[in-house]
């Protein structure tokens, strides 16, 4: 049978549970289609940060933060390539989206960590899968929600006056039209999963790591084109440095460069400036030999890492075997099979640098961006971590305005047509800054159900 209400919502991640919360509080019925059986998608499967700026739980670590700073921080990790009006709404709505998720019963971690592209430490934690659990249980609490797994969307529906109001959707061999009076919100993830679309847009990235929601196709995304919808960034494509090469276990990066770690490829010399974005890491060391690396650090670099933020947890992957270890640098060499001499002349090269607080090699003055003091490598024993870059994320996608709508080709809204979530193209730019793509997922998804229920 064909459907109706007010708004229907593709995608039950995190962007399409913010937006149906939203709309369902605004008075609005709501249909989410979900084409997998179990809802929640990347999002739920990702290291759960956010990235906020001027928040409780920063105040109480005494991290000075703002939404200037974290707008500045936006456009400069970005390369000032991402879209200044959506950089903008992200920043305008962040801290009443942080408050609105904490009323909803989401749990964000106690102490506030840096991470890349931040100046000052941003990273509010999460468990993600619970996450978007609450927020499901929250929307069906409303009574105005309905969720629609193992259904998937085919094709978007328009009006003879070329308004999108709904979609087909196909159910197992049952096809049926769930028509939405006040539109679509697209909230379908990415095309990390569609090998032929990441090798269409970045080649490079042919042999990679992918990981993500079996559901990141980037059907949405066709849906979309096949209206005249109009993309940003896709040239933007990137994997995340970090990821272990043969741990098929634990799907996150680990990011001890940001705690102080150097990275080094397979002829034991470093390659880049550490403190970067980790997208940008990841074009570097995808570049090396083997697409791989090393990241080298020491005992004090080890404990500094905080067991709450998956990608800073350096202890839990020595204790799951991933981190090699010994007590001087040429034995560690050996394990990683890189010539020792030019490991021990890196390192020490490395050490003077930070003392003279200059890097000349490649310009490194922070931890990371902007953040924390450079430390010495010196206290055994030393660890490396095999690392290469692994997409988890596009990251790119569709063209929208401040209020989610999505823009043409021709720069014109497309009526009745919204998107949240990874599907957006715009934010990131040239690069990315940790918790920023959780952090639109709730953000825009809320925008685009309030822009859709203002018709």
């Amino acid at each position: 049978m064909d459907l109706n209400t007010d708004l229907v919502i593709v995608g039950g991640g995190l962007a399409g549970f913010c937006a149906a919360l939203e709309a369902a509080c605004a008075g609005h019925q709501v249909i989410i289609l979900e084409k997998l059986a179990e809802t929640g998608g990347s999002s739920a499967m990702s290291g759960g940060c956010l990235a906020f700026a001027g928040t409780d739980l920063q105040a109480a670590d005494n991290i000075e933060d703002s939404s200037e700073l974290l707008y500045k921080d936006l456009r400069e990790v970005g390369l000032f390539e991402n879209d200044d009006e959506l950089v903008r709404a992200y920043v305008d709505h962040q801290l009443e989206t942080y408050q609105w998720l904490k009323r909803a019963g989401v749990q964000f971690g106690a102490h506030i960590e840096a991470s890349s592209g931040q100046s000052v430490p941003r990273v509010h934690n999460v468990d993600p899968a619970d996450m978007v659990r609450i927020l499901a249980a929250k929307a069906k609490q409303t009574g105005k929600v309905q969720l629609l797994t193992g259904v998937a969307a085919q094709r978007l529906v328009q009006d003879d006056a070329g308004r999108v109001n709904g979609v087909i959707a196909l159910k197992g061999a049952d096809s049926f039209k769930v028509a939405g009076r006040l539109g679509v919100i697209l909230a379908s993830g990415g095309f990390n999963q569609n090998a032929e679309l990441v090798h269409r847009y970045a080649p490079q990235y042919d042999h990679a790591v992918f990981i993500g929601g079996a559901g990141n196709v980037g059907d949405g995304l066709k849906m979309a084109w096949k209206l005249g919808a109009d993309v940003r960034d896709m040239i933007y494509i990137k994997g995340t440095f970090g990821k272990h090469p043969t741990d098929e276990t634990n799907h996150h990066s680990c990011l001890a460069v940001y705690k102080g770690a150097i990275a080094v490829n397979q002829d034991g010399k470093r390659f880049v400036n550490e403190s970067i974005s980790y997208k940008l890491l990841g074009d570097a060391c995808i570049a090396q030999p083997y697409g791989a690396a090393y990241q080298i650090l020491d005992r004090r670099i080890l404990e500094s890492g905080d067991n709450l933020t998956r990608i800073l947890d350096l202890e839990r992957r020595l204790e799951e075997g991933l981190m090699l270890e010994a007590d001087t640098l040429e034995q560690l060499a050996a394990q990683i099979e890189i010539p020792a001499e030019a490991l021990v002349r890196t390192v020490s090269d490395y050490n003077s640098y930070v003392d003279a607080g200059h890097d000349p090699d490649f310009g490194r003055k922070r931890l990371v961006h902007e953040f924390g003091e450079l430390v010495r490598i010196e206290q055994p024993p030393f660890y490396a971590y095999p690392s290469t870059a692994a997409v988890f994320g596009t990251y790119c996608g569709l063209r929208v305005d401040a209020a989610m709508r999505v823009i043409d080709v021709f720069g014109d809204p497309l009526p009745g047509l919204y998107a949240a979530g990874e599907i957006v193209g715009g934010l990131h730019g040239g690069a990315y800054m940790t918790g920023s793509a959780l952090g639109k997922a709730a953000i825009f998804g809320r925008i685009a159900a309030r822009t859709a229920g203002s018709i």
